[in-house]
């Protein structure tokens, strides 16, 4: 029976998902941690992410029936080699945000500013983008800066180990900062900008399309691969009309496009997807860390942290919690932190927990708002479309509660709890068959799933006006 193998390497681990390559039954799975990072440096070395995969592949083991194989990784991080492709330092991650002051620099030295950078790339620069770290690697490591010969996302650094091929796809070139979704090729000038007089199309990946087979392991065909949100989205069968809203240690919010958005306030990143459509983006960079500490404080598990919540009515008594423990990237707050309002003297447990999940999901539903905003109302977030939660947080039965009633609409939970290892598995079936991604997730059942209604009577528009008030 052949096996396609689906790798999501993530910020916190390395999950490695078998499934049969005709049916999409899962057979088997693996999964080893990553060393624990702490914004606002967060760097690990790559060598630890490889060690994570071999772990996670042996635990999963039918090493000779995978017939392909695709790597989803955490989006935005900088890989840097030398000449003789040897890793110069940690790769910088996605929410490492001592690069904040880089990205400014960046947005305002280029002509026409903020709208200009959305226009040629589809994102305004953060301190989660690529092209800002790059920034700040030269700014503040001059001498490892000048061995750079290589710039590589954490999915590219997987896939060249695995076949040897220096690739990247268009979904994850897309949160560099230098790719253009007009043209589906990277964008000199904007890279200009960081260094003028480095020649950078030398040292950047070559674009595989969404069907092409970069290299083998071993028999196993290997596929481009692709950033995890981008996965993800396969791995629900994300189609035009429905939202995703993903809940794991960030947040984010997505949907498929036909078109590319440029949205020059920065709160949507103009992605592409794995498929050759476009994924517009709201990232937040605090989620289930937030419910984690809370329950850690109120010193709960999970499931006991889960109840109380849920045994609190809904807006907690006017106690609201802003999620911004760790800065925050939309809105654009490097270095702020979490608020709790609304207290008084009968404050109860219920009503902290209650306010941790509805503060997270506010968060949230207003990256929503934003993105709806930004995109063609026609196809983008149609009232017949589905609203998807996925990620981590979508275990949680307070999680899933709080967003039907605060979006106040039936929510999907997929019966797939990895969605990007699913999705990865997606990519490598849709590479080995050469069919489109989302034929195979039709053929694997992966839009189905459970429903969840709002509760009647929640008024979800003072819960989230409270919420506005308190973040101002």
């Amino acid at each position: 029976m052949p096996l396609v193998c689906g790798v999501d390497s993530s910020t916190q681990s390395t999950k490695v998902e078998l499934r049969d390559a005709e049916t999409g039954v899962p057979v088997a799975s693996g999964r080893a941690p990553h060393p624990v990072t702490s914004p606002p440096r967060s760097e690990q070395w790559p060598a630890e992410w490889w060690s994570a995969y071999e772990a996670a592949r042996a635990a999963a083991g039918h090493h000779d029936d995978v017939a392909a194989i695709a790597v989803a990784g955490q989006q935005h991080g900088l890989v840097v080699l030398d000449a003789n492709d040897e890793v110069i330092r940690p790769a910088k991650l996605w929410n490492d945000v001592e690069s904040a002051p880089d990205a400014a620099r960046l947005v305002d030295t280029l002509p026409g500013g903020a709208a200009a950078w959305a226009q040629r790339c589809g994102s305004v620069p953060l301190a989660s983008f690529t092209v800002s770290k790059l920034a700040w690697l030269r700014r503040a490591e001059p001498d490892g800066y000048a061995r750079v010969a290589r710039v590589l996302l954490p999915h590219d650094w997987m896939t060249w180990r695995l076949s040897g091929a220096r690739v990247t796809d268009r979904g994850d070139a897309s949160g560099t900062g230098y790719w253009s979704p007009h043209t589906s090729t990277w964008c000199a000038e904007l890279l200009a900008q960081v260094d003028p007089d480095v020649e950078w199309r030398t040292k950047l990946p070559e674009i595989a399309g969404p069907l092409d087979e970069v290299g083998r392991n071993g028999h196993a065909v290997v596929a481009p691969g692709t950033g995890d949100n981008m996965a993800a989205a396969l791995g629900v069968g994300l189609g035009p009309g429905d939202v995703a809203l993903s809940i794991g240690t960030s947040g984010t919010v997505y949907a498929v496009s036909a078109s590319p958005t440029a949205d020059p306030s920065g709160a949507v990143a103009g992605f592409a997807d794995a498929t050759g459509a476009f994924l517009p983006l709201v990232c937040t960079l605090n989620a289930t860390k937030v419910t984690d500490a809370l329950a850690r404080v109120l010193d709960l598990d999970h499931d006991t942290f889960d109840r109380l919540a849920l045994d609190a009515e809904p807006g907690a008594a006017g106690v609201v919690l802003v999620p911004y423990f760790d800065g925050e990237r939309t809105p654009n707050r490097p270095h702020a932190r979490g608020l709790l309002a609304g207290l008084r003297g009968d404050v109860r447990r219920e009503q902290l927990a209650r306010a941790a999940f509805e503060g997270v999901v506010c968060g949230l539903l207003e990256g929503l708002d934003a993105l709806l905003a930004a995109c063609d109302p026609a196809t983008v977030g149609s009232h017949d479309g589905r609203l998807v939660l996925v990620g981590g947080g979508a275990r949680s039965r307070a999680y899933r509660q709080v967003v039907a009633d605060l979006a106040g609409r039936p929510v999907t939970v997929p019966a797939a709890e990895e969605q990007v290892a699913t999705g990865a598995c997606v990519q490598a079936a849709a590479v080995l068959h050469r069919c489109p991604p989302a034929a195979v997730a039709d053929a694997w059942g992966l839009r189905a799933g459970t429903i969840v209604e709002p509760t009647p009577g929640v008024d979800a528009a003072a819960i989230r006006t409270r919420y506005a008030e308190a973040r101002a």
